[in-house]
Order: C-alpha cells, then structure tokens, then sequence
C-alpha cells in the first residue's frame, strides 16, 4: 500500500461512503486454545506506533509494516486497512484502529502477524475482493478531490489487478498515452466489471452496452492496433500470468 505523506484533515469524518458488510473471521481456534483479546493490550499497541493527536500517521506505519514484517505497498496493507474501515491512505486513528483490531481479535503485532494467511486468503473471495477493490477510491483518492489522479490510478489498479487481469499490462499502455488526467468513481467501479467479464480477445464486448467512454476508447485504441503486437501481447500476458504467483 504506497503511503503517501499528506496531512489529516482536522475535521474529517472518518466513516467512508462504501458501505459493506465484512465476515466473520474463520479459523478461529477455541477460546481454551488462544489467548483472550485485551482491549487495554490492543489500545497499548495502537500507542506505541500513535503521535501526539493520537494518530498513526505515514512514518510511523512505516515502523509498523516493518514489525509487522510486510512491505508498505503489499496489497496485504490495503486489506488491512479495509478491516479498520480507514479513512485515509497512511493513517490510522484511533478508532479506527480499536475496530478494526477488534474485529480481527489482534492485540499485538504476533497476533496480527497469525492472521496475515486469511487476511491473504480473503482476496479470493469475489465478493469481498469487489468491496475492496471498491473501498480503495475513496480511501486513495485526495480528500479534495472527487477522483482519483491518474497517477494514483494506475499503482492502485496495478496493485488490485495487476496479477488477476491478463488485458492489464495493454489498458496500462492504453492509460500512458490517454488523454485522461484522472479517474472517477464510474470509472473505477466499471474497470473491474469490464476485467471479469469481456474476454481478453474483446469478442464479448458490446459497443452499445453502457460502458463508460473510457473503456469504449480502450476498446476501440487496442482493436485499432496491428493484429500481430495484439496477438504477441496477448500471449506474452497469458504467459506471465501462468508465471506469477498471487501477491
């Protein structure tokens, strides 16, 4: 999850638009088994990491994805993030954090470290893969702002679709020499629609079907391309996807 170093807004309302519904943890060993979740341990932990305004702001996530032994940018963060119902990109508010932390039943970083599988597992869902991918705008997007930079755009469709998309690495392209500065909700929401429903060939893709134009012009920018560079990129993209294994 790419931090980036912004200050919070004072007076923001931390409650996100996207409204959805999150399950029950699974695998959860019997109480006799585990240790029982301490709200004062947990409030404790939030501390360690927390400034003077009680935020958990970009350097000190920094300190907490190191001990936490997960890299920043690993999608891993976002749907971390996700579970705290966060606010913002690259902080974590108390509340926030008393939630979402008591949800997971996590108290201490080893106790969130043991639930990094099934945090890991959850984004083969599809259900709650949409509700992430779709919590991600508003949590990304600069509070100011209605969308997303396209800059912005790009590193978070890389990170949520990046090894699920074979068409990514061509609408990539497509988004590097577009005319589009920027990304709205639309836009966003209707890409991972597009990504699990038109073939990788387009064969599916209906011109009169309510797409935004966005998508339309991608359709219509990739099938104008010579028929050789589409076929190469195709294979080339369903080779490295028979290669790669999920982040």
């Amino acid at each position: 999850m790419p931090v980036k170093k912004r200050k919070l807004p004072e007076a923001e309302n931390h409650e996100t638009k996207c409204k959805i519904t999150r399950p029950q943890i699974r695998g959860v060993k019997p109480i006799s088994e585990v240790k029982q979740f301490s709200s004062k341990k947990c409030l404790a932990w939030f501390h360690k990491y927390a400034d003077p305004d009680k935020v958990v702001g970009p350097e000190a996530m920094e300190k907490f994805c190191k001990d936490l032994g997960v890299e920043p940018e690993n999608i891993i963060m976002l749907v971390l993030a996700w579970h705290l119902n966060a606010a913002t990109m690259g902080y974590f508010t108390k509340e926030e954090w008393l939630r979402g932390m008591t949800g997971l039943q996590c108290d201490c970083t080893e106790g969130l470290q043991s639930k990094l599988d099934y945090l890991h597992s959850e984004l083969s869902d599809s259900t709650i893969f949409k509700n992430i991918y779709r919590y991600a705008f508003d949590f990304t997007r600069d509070k100011n702002q209605r969308g997303l930079d396209m800059d912005t755009a790009k590193s978070m469709l890389a990170l949520l679709l990046g090894k699920r998309w074979p068409l990514f690495p061509v609408f990539h392209q497509f988004l590097e020499q577009s005319k589009y500065k920027g990304m709205n909700k639309d836009q966003w929401y209707n890409v991972l629609e597009f990504s699990r429903t038109i073939n990788t060939d387009l064969s599916n893709y209906d011109e009169d079907g309510a797409w935004p134009v966005l998508l339309d012009e991608f359709v219509e920018w990739q099938k104008a391309r010579p028929a050789s560079l589409r076929h190469h990129n195709s294979k080339k993209e369903n080779e490295g996807e028979k290669q790669k294994p999920e982040t």
